[in-house]
């Protein structure tokens, strides 16, 4: 089958992305708005770019009802900070309700009750539940459309890392007591420990 992305309407697009790049990490992130209140939302348009700098990236799609910037996006641009949350598999029902559309004035990490912990370089809580918290200072943010089905690039500088004790190993991160989860297509998650292999490069 041979597909033409201009001639689909944007949610069959979504759907051919989401089915085929998979499994996908979570960035749960946090942040929050001029008056302090803070948001947590889960994004899994997500990677790393670069160790030095340290730089992270993901992508908040428009509301797919007005094209309107989501929440999220708004506190980062004006706050100029967020932090990711890995997602491990202990929390994985109170992030995923967190993906609902509060109102701006609703705290998603009191409101699903998550728990909140102050930053260490940024003025955005971390969330306590995730085992390692990735704390940025917003870098670069590139827009692509502002329609429903368009999305923006937000790029963020780590300028201080969490890891829990037991989760490290000889300077590495222990991935099975992490137990992190990926996003598959529709409403499906993933144990991305359930079958794994080695293969060394050549």
């Amino acid at each position: 089958m041979e597909i033409t992305p201009e001639a689909l309407e944007w949610r069959e697009a979504y759907k051919l992305l989401i089915g085929s790049i998979l499994p996908r990490p979570i960035a749960f992130v946090s942040t929050i708005d001029v008056d302090g209140t803070a948001n947590a939302a889960p994004f899994s348009f997500f990677t790393a770019i670069c160790a030095d700098p340290m730089l992270i990236c993901f992508s908040p799609m428009r509301k797919g009802k007005d094209g309107a910037k989501k929440d999220t996006l708004v506190n980062i641009e004006n706050t100029g900070q967020f932090v990711i949350n890995i997602v491990s598999e202990r929390m994985a029902e109170q992030m995923n309700n967190c993906a609902i559309e509060f109102t701006p004035d609703i705290d998603e990490i009191v409101e699903t009750g998550l728990t909140k912990e102050p930053g260490h370089k940024v003025k955005v809580p971390r969330i306590a539940e995730s085992l390692v918290h990735l704390e940025c200072e917003l870098q670069q943010v590139l827009h692509f459309g502002d329609k429903p089905g368009s999305g923006s690039l937000v790029i963020g500088k780590v300028v201080h890392v969490h890891v829990q004790d037991e989760l490290m190993d000889k300077g590495k991160i222990d991935t099975a007591h992490l137990k992190p989860i990926g996003r598959m297509a529709g409403n499906i998650f993933t144990d991305p420990l359930a079958k794994t292999f080695e293969m060394k490069r050549k």
